[in-house]
């Protein structure tokens, strides 16, 4: 889980280099089969990453679990 901003932007570089992973694949696998058993795990990291994204973005800073009171 996403615990700050440093590691928000991070995750968001890591998605960024998978979606150009699979680019590259678009581009260079001509078998859709193969195209799909290859690219299935970028695409599944990446919509785990999103949610990682979505779900430390919908908390407002004060409501994390970890802030100091």
């Amino acid at each position: 889980m996403i615990q700050n901003d440093q590691e928000l932007e991070a995750t968001k570089e890591r998605i960024r280099y998978f979606q150009n992973q699979v680019e590259k694949l678009r581009q260079v696998e001509t078998n859709p089969q193969n195209y799909r058993l290859s690219a299935g795990g970028y695409l599944a990291e990446i919509d785990r990453m999103n949610l990682e994204i979505r779900e430390y973005l919908f908390l407002h800073p004060s409501e994390r679990k970890d802030q100091v009171a």
